[in-house]
């Protein structure tokens, strides 16, 4: 029998196997009896379903892209599946794939005899986690949230009630994440004066000029406030939104640019660094405040430091000198759990908690 003939019922469990929103509109597309099958009844309960499988925990996505300041983010609501709240899944599940790929490079940097490819359910995990850390980032590292009210009792409940929200082991997930963005940070978007000094070494092994370090972060001026564009002329980026850079399909160019080292002639190098070890630590701690959408946009598109002075800049005086909240507020709420909060780190490092645990 060939599988068009099948009956409606057997091809509409076929449309429910589908693991992708991709392959799910691909069967669509096949035939007209296969396309009516799909614009039936069932269509968004089918695209319901290979979205769970492709980006879920929907659940969780769901509680991010409703956020707003009008309801406590804590609270659980209940949202309906629609055609509108998906182009919003997509969105934001795409990026969550960029970090699933990037998950194991950074995860296992050191040792990457380790390193392999994560499970269905260690990408279910690594997505929930990520969703996660997002609406904690989105709900609290925010303009509304200034240096001088991060420690009052009100906010504190606040943030540790959300958490509170989710057990140890998934607050482990979350903190092993928060840990890769961390590292994306450190290496990719924000790297020390010795991080460039020992990545020029490796590039040039028997190049003798010596980097000349900054030790000031010098912001560029703002742009004319027509032109909302956030970032110095002389680097000609778009004045496109932040999210409809993900829109674009990335070339093989944009995947394989140039590096800082030779993006720029007569660039000296040494002015791309973020400082020694103590100014650094700081500047890691302030940019913690960005989302994983923002992280990962300037990990793609901004491979200069002005071009990220430039973006946090535009984002207001909050920002700066206002480090992340995440780890006090994890702090707090492990100590009202009784937990130890060195045993909980030390079994994230070791590999016994987290998105990739060890003997699974």
């Amino acid at each position: 029998m060939l599988f068009e003939d099948l009956a409606t019922e057997l091809v509409t469990q076929v449309f429910f196997s589908c693991n992708t929103i991709s392959d799910v509109l691909a069967l669509s597309s096949t035939c007209h009896r296969f396309r009516k099958i799909y614009a039936s009844s069932q269509r968004l309960a089918i695209l319901e379903t290979a979205a769970e499988t492709q980006f879920g925990p929907l659940e969780d996505l769901t509680q991010l892209i409703t956020n707003n300041a009008s309801q406590p983010a804590h609270i659980v609501r209940d949202v309906p599946f629609s055609a509108a709240l998906l182009k919003q899944i997509v969105h934001y599940g795409r990026v969550a794939e960029k970090w699933c790929d990037i998950y194991p490079f950074k995860k296992w940097k050191h040792n990457y005899e380790s390193r392999r490819l994560l499970t269905s359910d260690e990408l279910h995990r690594l997505r929930r986690a990520l969703y996660r850390s997002w609406l904690y980032s989105r709900a609290f590292h925010n303009r509304d949230h200034p240096r001088e009210l991060r420690a009052t009792r009100p906010v504190l409940q606040k943030r540790a009630a959300l958490l509170h929200n989710w057990s140890t082991y998934e607050l482990a997930e979350i903190a092993d994440v928060n840990a890769v963005i961390r590292e994306v940070i450190h290496s990719n978007i924000c790297p020390s004066n010795g991080t460039i000094a020992r990545k020029f070494k490796k590039r040039f092994p028997d190049n003798e000029h010596s980097l000349l370090f900054n030790i000031h972060l010098n912001y560029p001026p703002l742009e004319p406030a027509h032109t909302h564009n956030p970032f110095p002329a002389q680097y000609h980026i778009s004045t496109h939104s932040l999210s409809s850079h993900f829109h674009n399909t990335p070339t093989y160019t944009s995947r394989h640019a140039s590096s800082k080292f030779n993006l720029v002639p007569n660039h000296d190098i040494g002015a791309e660094g973020w400082g020694a070890d103590i100014p650094h630590y700081y500047v890691i701690e302030d940019m913690l405040k960005l989302d994983p959408e923002q992280v990962m946009w300037l990990k793609e598109n901004a491979p200069l430091k002005g071009m990220v002075e430039g973006y946090v800049r535009s984002l207001g005086d909050w920002f700066e000198n206002n480090g992340e909240t995440w780890v006090q507020t994890l702090e707090l709420v492990l100590s009202e759990r009784g937990e130890d909060v060195g045993e909980f780190m030390g079994g994230i490092g070791e590999g016994e908690l987290g998105v990739a645990v060890c003997g699974e």
